[in-house]
């Protein structure tokens, strides 16, 4: 896939219709066959709180006040609304480290799911949000909650392979990645985005990765990566990854114990999946870590 395919892909498609590129890769194929046929209640049911729909965990301590009593027949309704508020303030931190941007800026999420932290992002800052996805079924969806939103001039979706985006060069003023750089080689990721990324831009990652320090991928990482059928890389290769490609952290923040109340509280809800249990207990062990990593282009 090349940048060349997709501008020529973006003059060919009109109106709603999206042109689906040929995957570069059979694991990419997996991936966008994975993502567009997923539809988890825990991912579209919180979304339908506010109309922000997210692919990613949350962060913060639990509101047991606005919880209420187990018994209530709203309780379950309150804790809904209690996890999309713990994964909205995720994506608040995150765009708390992307540093000064205006409404004349450039921003690009790689791996952007349903489009939940784009639009948050342009309504924090009046700029434009690039968005990829291999999902086209996400794609759309990011595009048609922009178009209702009236906000379809400013943030996009594109089907795209996020190790060959079709964006100029030093265009980004900052970009990010929100639990997506487990689909992919960390030297090949950090390569576009530091060649998308203008000189001083920020990048920002949130993801979870496996802690060197206790020694290999525990059981319960090799159970994340099966269910979501993803790689999971180690704090360590992150940072390395980085640092070849011009990529200089300036905040590594360990957000594990701020995401283990949102997991706790999950596990006790409707919306399970069956994967709750191994991140708890990864993260309970210290085998598994949930960073937040700034670094600068340079």
């Amino acid at each position: 896939m090349t940048s060349i395919d997709l501008t020529t892909a973006d003059a060919i498609s009109a109106g709603n219709s999206l042109f689906i590129p040929t995957p570069a890769t059979p694991y990419q194929g997996d991936i966008a066959r994975y993502w567009d046929h997923e539809a988890r209640p825990v991912n579209l049911r919180l979304g339908d709180v506010d109309g922000l729909y997210h692919h990613h965990y949350g962060i913060g301590e639990v509101d047991h006040a606005a919880l209420g009593d187990t018994e209530d027949s709203a309780y379950e309704k309150k804790l809904i609304a209690e996890l999309h508020r713990l994964e909205s303030a995720q994506a608040e931190l995150l765009l708390d480290h992307l540093g000064a941007i205006g409404p004349d800026d450039t921003l690009v999420d790689a791996g952007c799911g349903r489009g939940g932290s784009m639009v948050m992002a342009h309504q924090r800052f009046g700029c434009k949000v690039e968005g990829v996805t291999l999902s086209a079924k996400q794609a759309d969806f990011a595009n048609q909650r922009a178009r209702e939103l009236g906000i379809d001039d400013h943030v996009r979706a594109r089907v795209c392979n996020m190790l060959s985006t079709p964006f100029e060069t030093g265009r980004a003023a900052a970009s990010w990645n929100n639990e997506s750089s487990m689909y992919v080689d960390l030297h090949d990721l950090f390569a576009e985005h530091s060649r998308v990324l203008a000189v001083g831009g920020r990048y920002v990652t949130i993801t979870g990765c496996w802690n060197p320090r206790y020694g290999q991928p525990s059981k319960w990482v090799s159970q994340i990566n099966a269910h979501f059928e993803c790689n999971i890389h180690s704090r360590r290769e992150y940072l390395r990854a980085m640092a070849d490609n011009r990529l200089v952290p300036q905040a590594v923040v360990d957000l594990t114990p701020a995401t283990l109340p949102y997991w706790e509280l999950r596990a006790t809800s409707s919306l399970v999946t069956g994967i709750e249990e191994a991140f708890i207990n990864s993260y309970r062990d210290g085998s598994f870590q949930y960073l937040l990593i700034a670094a600068d282009r340079v």
